[in-house]
């Protein structure tokens, strides 16, 4: 497992912490993120999508529960969806909804409040941790996997 932790001043430094992570991105691949409300999880996501090319509005999906979307990877169209779930209230409404057809090889995962469906989903590639501090937030990133320890130690934010 590998461990990286940055410190996010402001919402530049987690749009710059996206598009870091978007290069990283590979069909398949699960990240997991944790967070209080308004940790940044979303706007990460968000950064995430725009900086691997997907050009209209990036939807949060807190009342859907998931979130569709085509990116482009190494000239290949690959379906990206983000999960929410806090509005879970168990873990079988997980599969009672069907999601666990989209944690396959082809498709990228990213689920806000994993802890949801805890005993439901599979392993996480990656794992973040969002906390407050002060004005700013501190990441923690978590390689899970092979994929997920190559992702972590590619990392590279230059932050404003």
């Amino acid at each position: 497992m590998l461990r990286k932790t940055v410190y996010l001043q402001n919402e530049a430094d987690t749009i710059a912490l996206g598009a870091s992570l978007a290069k990283t991105l590979k069909p398949g691949m699960k990240i997991y993120l944790y967070g209080d409300l308004g940790s940044g999880k979303t706007t990460l996501v968000r950064a995430m999508l725009q900086a691997a090319g997907y050009e209209d509005n990036v939807k949060s999906p807190t009342y859907a529960l998931a979130e569709h979307y085509t990116i482009n990877l190494a000239g290949t169209p690959t379906e990206l969806v983000h999960f929410d779930f806090f509005r879970l209230e168990n873990p079988e409404e997980f599969m009672e909804a069907g999601f666990s057809e989209y944690f396959n090889d082809n498709t990228i995962c990213i689920v806000e409040w994993p802890e949801k469906a805890v005993d439901v989903l599979p392993q996480a590639d990656i794992e973040g941790i969002f906390l407050i501090i002060g004005e700013g937030r501190r990441a923690k990133f978590y390689g899970r996997t092979e994929i997920g320890a190559q992702a972590i130690g590619t990392l590279c934010v230059e932050f404003h």
